[in-house]
């Protein structure tokens, strides 16, 4: 087995690599390649556990299971991450346990690829402004991604630090007026309530809703969900944990009006953008098959390049 650090995960995956690993990803799914994955959740007194899983073929099966913390009130309380845990790759054919990494970078690496694949396929090709919300651990990834399939001419950054947006990119503290001047807008946050109302909001917006990944989460005010056309990562997951839960809950849609899955746009099963004036938003909730695809790559690439800690179980 491999044991791989955050610094091996960030030094061996490029944004473009692990857009490229979760695209391909995304289109199995959609085409039957693979099944469809699987996620478990318990909420602790502070934060919360999951565990996300799914195979994949590339060169050969994999099965990949991350379990991953997540306890919003580290950085003051502790000094330490948000979320924190690991990556465990097997090969699915033998179940040989092939490596351990870090998921911290794995979770910002896949997150913010899955955004970019939206963005790509969903987005309009003309981007002056893009606005992120959220400028913690996840912002600067998600950005990475972003120009490596979009070239804004500006980058706006909006958070409750105003020093951690300054470090992305122009502050705003005018959240109203930034959305409404955007052509991409990213929201990685921990809110629980939402904040990108329908009225901010103009045609031809793209939104990467991020940040709910449970059920006490919300970032996109349901009339805005009821009113654009949502693509989910999977529709059955949002309809649990993400925006699309709280849209549905207050009876602002249904999910026979989410118009796909991100896979079957990938995979040309489903029409990306029909207008210019269309706005879309990516109801991003996470799923193990990202993980899964960002693992495979990481080791391969630490196969290839050799210099991994390797060790063995029971020895």
């Amino acid at each position: 087995m491999l044991l791989l650090s955050r610094a091996d995960v960030e030094r061996l995956l490029t944004p473009e690599a692990c857009i490229a690993a979760v695209e391909d990803a995304f289109s199995q799914l959609a085409l039957g390649g693979v099944p469809a994955p699987g996620i478990l959740g318990q909420h602790a007194a502070e934060g919360s556990f999951h565990v996300k899983a799914g195979f994949l073929t590339a060169d050969r099966p994999y099965f990949a299971a991350k379990i991953n913390a997540n306890f919003p009130h580290n950085g003051p309380r502790h000094g330490l991450p948000t979320i924190q845990g690991v990556v465990l790759l097997f090969d699915a054919a033998n179940g040989v346990p092939l490596a351990v990494m870090d998921s911290m970078s794995i979770t910002a690496l896949r997150t913010a690829a899955a955004s970019a694949v939206a963005m790509k396929h969903l987005a309009r090709k003309e981007c002056e402004t893009a606005l992120i919300c959220g400028c913690g651990g996840q912002a600067s990834a998600q950005l990475a991604a972003m120009l490596a399939v979009r070239s804004p001419s500006r980058i706006l950054a909006y958070d409750q630090d105003p020093a951690k947006a300054a470090r992305l990119g122009t502050p705003v503290s005018d959240l109203a007026e930034a959305v409404r001047s955007s052509d991409i807008v990213v929201t990685c946050t921990t809110a629980r309530r939402f904040f990108i109302t329908h009225d901010m909001v103009r045609p031809g917006t793209f939104i990467a809703a991020v940040g709910a990944d449970n059920e006490d989460k919300q970032e996109i005010d349901p009339r805005l969900m009821a009113s654009a056309t949502v693509v989910t990562d999977l529709t059955e997951q949002a309809s649990r944990i993400g925006d699309l839960h709280h849209a549905v809950a207050a009876g602002a849609m249904r999910l026979d009006q989410v118009h796909a899955e991100l896979g079957d746009v990938v995979a040309g099963r489903r029409r990306g953008r029909a207008s210019e004036d269309e706005i879309i938003v990516f109801d991003s909730t996470g799923t193990g098959l990202q993980d899964v695809a960002a693992a495979i790559a990481v080791y391969r690439r630490a196969v290839d390049t050799g210099g991994a800690i390797s060790f063995q179980l029971g020895q």
